[in-house]
């Protein structure tokens, strides 16, 4: 248990590190470092990771509050709006898929985002 727990913290510090930086952690580092290093499948994953972000995003807002005018309050209004709607919904998706759904579904998403930024960045 207390391998599992390091390798959690580990994870943590991974994931905490890269959202304050890049804005992302939960999906790239957390879920497919859970399913791998902890066993856990890919719906407990997800969820495990969402509860996470809760704290890494607090910490890393509070932290970017320190600079004023960093955070656009007005997009942060109408994007949370959206998302919240949404993240109801998938939520409630993500239950009723299967874990093969699941991890076919975030690989698509990875390689899409990831193809987006790589070419923008050429």
């Amino acid at each position: 248990m207390i391998k599992t727990l390091a390798i959690a913290a580990f994870i943590g510090l991974a994931a905490g590190l890269l959202g304050a930086l890049c804005g992302v952690g939960g999906g790239i580092i957390m879920v497919p470092a859970f399913v791998a290093a902890l066993g856990l499948d890919q719906r407990h994953a997800v969820a495990t990771s969402l509860a996470v972000i809760v704290v890494i995003s607090l910490v890393s807002t509070t932290s970017n509050l320190r600079e004023s005018g960093l955070i656009d309050w007005r997009i942060v209004a109408f994007t949370a709006l959206g998302a919240g709607l949404a993240a109801w919904f998938g939520a409630e998706w993500m239950r009723s898929l299967g874990n093969q759904t699941l991890n076919r579904v975030f690989a698509i998403a990875l390689i899409a985002i990831g193809t987006w930024k790589l070419w923008k960045a050429m």
